[in-house]
């Protein structure tokens, strides 16, 4: 299973690692394979106490890739402007 989680800016104060996608596939031993593995918007936002609603915030979000949360083989990083972040 490729699993990717995400790692929110620390303004929101959520935890270092978050589920936000996976998808099951089968490979024979030593073979790879190239998968995608969409993530809903939903799925960047977290619950704003002070605004007492959901927001995506704005900032560097740490992507992480593997086949659990503790089997990390890939990172990397992505912006989100104060424009995306902006939740309609």
């Amino acid at each position: 299973m490729a699993q990717v989680y995400l790692g929110l800016p620390a303004l929101t104060g959520e935890p270092p690692k978050r589920l936000v996608g996976w998808t099951k596939l089968y490979l024979e031993p030593g073979k790879s394979q190239d998968v995608t593995v969409p993530i809903p918007r939903d799925r960047l936002a977290y619950w704003n106490v002070t605004a007492n609603n959901w927001a995506i915030a704005p900032g560097e979000y740490t992507v992480y890739v593997g086949s659990s949360s503790r089997d990390v083989r890939l990172k990397g990083t992505l912006q989100v402007g104060q424009q995306a972040a902006a939740m309609k």
